[in-house]
């Protein structure tokens, strides 16, 4: 297929290699324009675009950026953009560590409809829930015991079949989580969220998960990303 990616930090990056293995048509773009990309674009064997190409480049376009980078998008970039074309928005809210606050996320708009607002179109929501070392190491053929399963959500049936063909494709078993008002399953903190469990144990996490606490899940799952990130900075003062 003919796959356009907006943004290419790490997990931009990490999709953009696996599909270019797979034989896909990739184009990559990001904020900085296409002269920047030329080295990865090369090494990984995708072709540097412009972010108006990329939206432009194919059947599906993966936008990959923090969420605060999707109001920044250029205006109407999807106007002319064919409706068969799915948008895949694999973006999470950090309001506290990155993206400051939004207020209509705030007030309880999911993050993917949030997304889907700004660019006017739909969107499926995907490889939100995964770390991009996962998402690099751990995709296996299909039948291989202990696969790590991806969920997808959205609106659209043959959206969202496309996308789930895509994760099997990238080595990991697809779910379908349902339509894109359940997507907060999948938002950070939920039981769901980045814990690589296989198809039946995601299933499980996605149903136990809890609406009226999508708050406090990001809220803990903020503090988590901080803790880390100390731990981190004190290790690397100790070394």
């Amino acid at each position: 297929m003919r796959i356009g990616i907006i943004g290419t930090g790490s997990m931009g990056g990490i999709l953009a290699r696996h599909l270019a293995k797979l034989g896909h048509h990739v184009s990559i773009a990001n904020s900085r324009g296409p002269e920047s990309l030329t080295a990865l674009a090369a090494e990984i064997d995708a072709t540097p675009v412009s972010v108006v190409d990329a939206a432009n480049a194919g059947e599906i376009v993966i936008i990959a950026i923090p969420t605060k980078g999707v109001a920044e998008l250029p205006r109407g970039l999807f106007a002319n953009v064919p409706s068969s074309v799915v948008v895949v928005d694999i973006g999470n809210y950090h309001p506290e560590l990155r993206d400051g606050r939004i207020d209509a996320i705030d007030r309880g708009m999911l993050d993917s409809q949030w997304v889907a607002q700004q660019i006017g179109r739909p969107v499926i929501k995907a490889f939100n829930n995964i770390l991009a070392k996962s998402l690099l190491e751990k995709g296996v053929p299909r039948g291989t015991k202990g696969r790590v399963a991806l969920s997808v959500f959205g609106d659209s049936l043959d959206a969202k079949a496309a996308v789930l063909r895509l994760i099997d494709d990238l080595g990991f078993d697809p779910v379908d989580g349902g339509d894109l008002d359940n997507s907060w399953r999948q938002q950070p903190g939920t039981p769901a969220y980045c814990q690589d469990l296989e198809a039946a144990a995601l299933r499980r996490a996605l149903a136990e998960a809890d609406r009226s606490r999508i708050a406090e899940y990001l809220a803990e799952q903020e503090a988590r990303i901080r803790r880390y990130i100390a731990a981190q900075t004190a290790t690397g003062v100790n070394n």
